[in-house]
């Protein structure tokens, strides 16, 4: 750790001038900057996007936006609320859009990460190879946390092992994981496909089976193009720094020629 770095005088004024004295005390100081940094709810939690102005009353969904929110809701659609709760709290506070809860979803393997050239490892979550306090509770293997879905749509990839790039293939996943499980997972020689390939055999019975991962094989899928194109619209209302723009006066001053930003970001 370098004593010349722009924030060098910063931890000195708060830590004292001996701070990097002693390494460990310098990178003491240094956490505990960043935790106090990382308290600032203007930079970490500012609750401004769209989506918040609309549960303030200060904004209005579009409609296509109001049909992706329905079916995000719908507990037979895209019951993605049991997860990513979008509800005020009982005392008023914004939805965290996470329960902090733990899920397998059975995401399909991404070959793009070298260390999955090797078919004996596997990316455990919450029981290993990493973590290693959970590692002889087998019915947590396979399991991640939930993320918040605030700023999603801003994302270039999603689930643990990041190998999906856009919302639209998530969201084709979440539909088509069960009932189309050839689209998503590679094929033995024999051509039969290895679902949930990114998780040992032992540890299927773990993965998520609520809607809408409640379909079997060759059922429709539980959300159509359209829907998923609805909850996207939805999902880009999560984004932060939505700002309400003044309403534009054409040259007479007798019309407004917009009331309000587009919510596009």
């Amino acid at each position: 750790m370098s004593k010349k770095t722009p924030y060098a005088s910063l931890l000195r004024d708060a830590f004292g001038t001996a701070i990097f004295d002693n390494t460990e005390n310098a990178f003491s100081g240094v956490l505990q900057a960043l935790e106090a940094f990382e308290q600032q709810h203007t930079e970490f939690y500012p609750y401004s996007s769209r989506y918040d102005a609309y549960l303030a009353g200060k904004a209005a969904l579009t409609a296509q936006e109001a049909r992706g929110l329905t079916v995000f809701n719908d507990p037979a659609k895209g019951n993605c609320a049991h997860c990513h709760p979008s509800a005020l709290g009982a005392d008023g506070t914004p939805p965290q859009f996470t329960d902090y809860g733990f899920a397998a979803l059975g995401v399909p393997r991404n070959m793009d990460i070298p260390a999955n050239a090797d078919p004996a490892f596997y990316d455990l979550g919450l029981c290993g190879p990493l973590r290693t306090d959970l590692r002889g509770h087998p019915e947590y293997c396979g399991m991640f946390k939930t993320p918040t879905l605030r700023n999603v749509a801003l994302r270039r990839s999603f689930f643990h092992n990041g190998v999906f790039h856009t919302l639209k293939e998530v969201l084709a996943f979440y539909a088509e994981r069960d009932a189309n499980a050839g689209k998503w997972y590679r094929r033995n020689v024999d051509g039969m496909v290895r679902k949930f390939d990114d998780l040992p055999a032992r540890y299927h019975a773990n993965v998520n089976i609520e809607p809408p991962f409640d379909r079997h094989a060759g059922d429709e899928p539980v959300l159509s193009a359209q829907e998923i194109d609805d909850i996207i619209s939805f999902l880009q209302t999560l984004n932060d720094g939505y700002v309400k723009r003044q309403p534009k006066v054409s040259p007479s001053g007798r019309w407004p020629a917009r009331r309000e930003a587009s919510g596009r970001f």
